[in-house]
């Protein structure tokens, strides 16, 4: 397992440039609210940088996962897109930030693509990247026992 990238959005703040990114999966971890207009812009750099699996935990979570399904369609028109631009969604509503950080590593797989590369998104009023990825790491070790 590599350790997660870690980027910090303030809502309203303009999303930054992902070079290189590749495909990828995304951890949305929301920690504020956010308008809907503010959520499509991010949906729309979300989908448009590679990111090929989306997980949405905390605030507006339900909110964030149907602006990514909505950046998708949108993308191709609401027609048929190729399977490598299929972008899964699920939402983490109810659950600790910890399980939907286990998810990501253990469940979220694309029927198309390998997605190596994983982004911690933190939308807050302030950055906790050190938390966010000890946290990370920690929840790698949940077992079922």
């Amino acid at each position: 397992m590599d350790a997660p990238q870690y980027l910090h959005l303030r809502p309203g703040d303009s999303p930054p440039a992902l070079q290189g990114a590749g495909t990828f999966k995304a951890v949305l971890v929301s920690e504020a609210e956010a308008t809907s207009e503010w959520r499509g812009i991010v949906s729309d750099w979300i989908v448009r940088s590679g990111c090929r699996y989306f997980m949405a935990w905390g605030n507006q979570c339900r909110d964030w996962h149907d602006s990514v399904d909505e950046a998708n369609l949108k993308r191709f028109d609401y027609g048929d897109f190729p399977d490598d631009d299929l972008v899964m969604t699920t939402w983490h509503e109810d659950e600790p930030v910890e399980e939907a950080f286990w998810f990501s590593e253990f469940s979220a797989v694309h029927p198309s693509l390998a997605l190596e590369t994983t982004y911690i998104l933190h939308v807050a009023p302030s950055a906790s990247e050190a938390e966010l990825l000890r946290t990370f790491a920690e929840a790698q070790e949940i077992t079922d026992d």
